[in-house]
């Protein structure tokens, strides 16, 4: 099959055309001809690596995938070559005390589609038959592959973690990437009201459309000053973060007595400071988070049909150009996501 693999950890020149073996569906898995695939921060910290990441080499990227079903095995009797589907990123045992509790993100062998194992990068991809989810009738294929990862681990954070409640005030940071602009309209679903945070007024315009209450600059303005302002010093209930040390510090300083903060990424930086006086002080909450349920993606996807909530697409580029699009999200030059057609 066509895709493109790296074969050492790097920048965006690492990744490479390739010609690799066509996958084979085990009995209960499903073989999946990829149309489209979205972008994640995930896929460029892979692509440079950490400590501890042992992958085997070469390594096919791409957890959001939107595409046809090409074959099946033996045992999956409910799908049919040509159904067209969306792809649950995350693997789980499957028998486990949490997977049966529906908490299948904390399995301990919990993994994830394009991080663990190839993901979708190529023509083709094998998966479980429980990550196969029918594809939103009203959703391009490009669409489609804007809403598992990032839809899902906003819902997470805003309804599971930190328990968002209506008329709550919550800070999104960076509503203009994909978990941002998701992050956005959650909240507003929940009834919350939301202050947007982003790097151009341009974004901010784009984050107001999707339904952000009060726009903030941080290019120009200070985020926790206009928070002050914004709120009267009343602050806001809850800090959706992921952008790591750059506004960590002052996130927290948005925070009222018994405030909470949810956290599933670190895009500048891992090593936040934090005061300690200052959480037992003022009895905040932290929360970290990463995917969600297999079983929460049904209720998103219903939404998405109904219109609810809406996958927000920046552009669409070729496979071959998948290391120019890892340089555009490094350079956060997107509102939204980036997809790529194999």
């Amino acid at each position: 099959m066509k895709a493109v693999a790296f074969y050492t950890h790097g920048g965006p020149d690492v990744l490479k055309p390739a010609d690799l073996p066509d996958p084979t569906p085990s009995a209960s898995g499903v073989r999946v001809r990829v149309k489209a695939v979205g972008l994640n921060h995930l896929d460029i910290f892979v692509r440079e690596g950490w400590p501890g990441l042992k992958l085997s080499l070469p390594h096919v990227l791409g957890a959001d995938i939107a595409g046809v079903v090409d074959s099946v095995g033996n045992e999956v009797k409910d799908l049919k070559p040509g159904e067209e589907v969306v792809v649950n990123p995350g693997l789980s045992c499957g028998h486990c005390e949490r997977c049966l509790l529906g908490e299948d993100n904390l399995c301990r062998q919990y993994q994830i589609i394009g991080e663990h194992s190839w993901g979708g990068y190529a023509e083709f991809v094998v998966v479980p038959r429980q990550n196969i989810l029918p594809k939103p009738k009203n959703l391009s294929f490009d669409q489609a592959a804007c809403v598992p990862l990032t839809f899902l681990t906003a819902w997470t954070m805003l309804m599971r973690k930190a328990q968002l409640k209506p008329s709550e005030t919550v800070l999104v940071h960076a509503a203009g990437s994909g978990v941002g602009s998701a992050a956005v309209q959650v909240a507003k679903l929940a009834g919350a009201k939301v202050i947007a945070t982003a790097s151009s007024d341009e974004k901010l315009s784009k984050a107001k459309e999707l339904g952000a209450d009060h726009l903030v600059n941080y290019s120009s303005r200070d985020f926790l000053e206009e928070v002050k302002r914004i709120t009267q010093r009343r602050m806001v209930d809850v800090v959706f973060e992921h952008v790591g040390v750059a506004t960590f510090e002052k996130s927290i300083a948005c925070l009222p007595y018994g405030g909470r903060l949810v956290t599933c990424g670190a895009t500048t930086g891992y090593d936040a400071k934090l005061d300690l006086r200052v959480l037992f002080y003022k009895r905040l909450s932290l929360l970290g988070s990463t995917m969600g349920s297999k079983g929460d993606l049904f209720r998103i996807l219903q939404l998405v049909e109904e219109g609810r909530l809406k996958p927000v697409l920046d552009r669409v580029l070729p496979l071959e150009k998948a290391a120019e699009a890892h340089r555009l999200l490094e350079s956060r030059g997107q509102f939204g996501k980036v997809v790529i057609n194999p």
